[in-house]
């Protein structure tokens, strides 16, 4: 690694600035709260920001830009769907999580709100969700593993296990910490870098072409004849499939602690107008770079041997080939962000469910908050490492990983959450029953029915959602006092929004 290259330089300083912001979070964390939630202290701005780097994992720089390129524009309704779930979950979701989480008891985790809203004395359903968490971001998390790798790797040419090393490296150290507020503060920045980085690049790579609308074209239709093409032979159900990516929204873990962390449900109508702007324009920045890069390459094939390798390294490539030093490192830094935004809070979910669900809820009840705190910051240390071993594979696939997680998690929650938020009349074995079916549809359809080409969300989203809604009518209704904080819940959502 050489430290007089510029792009280092940039980098290295870049990464120091992340583990400062997690120290200057250490000295406002005090508790538990403080660690999972940051003690529900977010306002509009950096709810929507954290919200959307959360969101948008080195999936956004990587895989979709290596998706378009490879197969053109068919491959941009995964955004379109992503779009439209992201919307929906902000309006639907976002707020009334908000308040329902508060009144169940100031429940900090997914399962922790379920325990409260089910009245699960046995925990069963606290034990199950946290379980399917743990499973789930595993596999999500290897993802990030994978895509930091993969970046390090390009950019400093080390062995694929040495730059693995290097990026988990990064995005632990201010996760264990600082927590909460530091994955927030930092994920602000991130996304300003994210977009930043989207919306130059597609730019500057059409300008250095220096060819006309007609040439431009010519080259894409050269290269890819059927890259303009939305359908590009795609059938129904691929077209579905890729849409559906947008189910995944409203049970990703991850995500729906953004909008619990809100300061106030009146913050998250705001908060939705700023946070679904930066996804469309990042979206479209992931989509053009993908796509203008097509007809770069075609102009220019001797320096295509990276891309043909692995498409989805176009982002990085183009970077490097287009800018100066300085500027690749400040956008290569906006790759390492998407990748670090998203692990960091997805390693402090899983530590959120170990300590508050496992630890605290089954072993230690009256373990003292500084002891919490800490189990926590072990807790993510132990994630990683699962997470590193499952990405030792140098053959993966960012995309794969991710979308096998995204299904995972938005078949096994999304319809419990959607449920739970608007029927009080659901019941504890309903929400059990849904949440397995999910999960489990969603690994049984990948192993055994992957060549149908539906993705597995689907199956998995509508079997649960349905199992949900008959295991709850055959039961006996809930009790008064689960109707009761429901409906006292449903009447602070609908003052606080009017």
């Amino acid at each position: 690694m050489n430290f007089s290259n510029p792009t280092v330089v940039v980098f290295v300083v870049y990464i120091i600035a992340m583990l400062g912001i997690g120290f200057y979070a250490y000295f406002s964390t005090k508790n538990l709260d403080d660690y999972i939630l940051g003690g529900r202290s977010l306002g509009s701005f950096v709810t929507a920001l954290s919200a959307g780097a959360s969101d948008m994992s080195g999936w956004l720089l990587m895989g979709l830009p290596g998706a378009i390129y490879l197969s053109g524009l068919s491959e941009s309704w995964i955004a379109i769907g992503l779009i439209i779930g992201a919307w929906l979950n902000w309006y639907l979701v976002a707020g009334r999580l908000r308040v329902h989480t508060e009144v169940q008891n100031n429940a900090l985790t997914l399962p922790d709100y379920f325990t409260g809203r089910f009245d699960d004395q046995k925990k069963i359903l606290r034990v199950t969700s946290a379980l399917i968490i743990l499973i789930f971001f595993a596999i999500y998390c290897a993802s990030g593993m994978v895509a930091g790798a993969r970046l390090f790797e390009t950019l400093f040419h080390l062995p694929y296990g040495t730059a693995l090393w290097l990026g988990a490296f990064a995005t632990i150290g201010y996760v264990c910490i600082g927590g909460f507020l530091a994955i927030s503060w930092t994920d602000t920045f991130q996304a300003g870098l994210m977009i930043f980085a989207l919306l130059l690049l597609p730019i500057v790579t059409y300008m250095s072409l220096g060819i006309g609308a007609e040439e431009f074209t010519a080259l894409i239709e050269t290269a890819r004849p059927h890259a303009y093409d939305f359908a590009s032979n795609l059938s129904f159900v691929a077209i579905l499939s890729a849409a559906a990516w947008g189910l995944g929204y409203f049970g990703q873990p991850h995500i729906l602690v953004r909008f619990m962390a809100a300061d106030s449900v009146k913050s998250i109508p705001n908060a939705r107008r700023i946070g679904m702007a930066w996804m469309i324009l990042c979206l479209g920045g992931a989509v053009g770079s993908g796509f203008i890069g097509i007809a770069y390459f075609q102009q220019h094939p001797e320096l295509a041997a990276a891309v043909s390798a692995n498409p989805e390294t176009v982002f990085m490539e183009l970077t490097k080939i287009l800018f100066n030093p300085w500027v690749v490192g400040v956008i290569l830094a906006a790759i390492l962000s998407a990748v670090m935004s998203t692990l960091s809070c997805q390693l402090l979910v899983c530590s959120s469910a170990l300590t508050e669900d496992l630890y605290k809820g089954l072993i230690r009840k009256n373990a003292s908050q500084k002891e919490l705190v800490w189990i926590g910051r072990a807790m993510v240390l132990a994630v990683a490492m699962l997470a590193l071993a499952l990405a030792q594979n140098p053959d993966s696939k960012v995309l794969g990983l991710v979308s096998y997680a995204w299904a995972g998690f938005g078949a096994a929650f999304g319809p419990l959450i959607i449920m739970s938020l608007f029927w009080k009349r659901m019941t504890l074995n309903g929400a059990l029953v849904g949440m397995v079916v999910g999960a489990l549809t969603v690994i049984v359809w990948k192993n055994l029915f992957a060549d149908t080409g539906i993705y597995e969300i689907i199956p998995g989203f509508f079997f649960a959602l349905i199992s949900i809604v008959v295991v709850s009518l055959l039961g006996k209704a809930p009790n008064a006092t689960v109707t009761s904080r429901f409906e006292q819940a449903d009447e602070i959502y609908t003052r606080e929004m009017n």
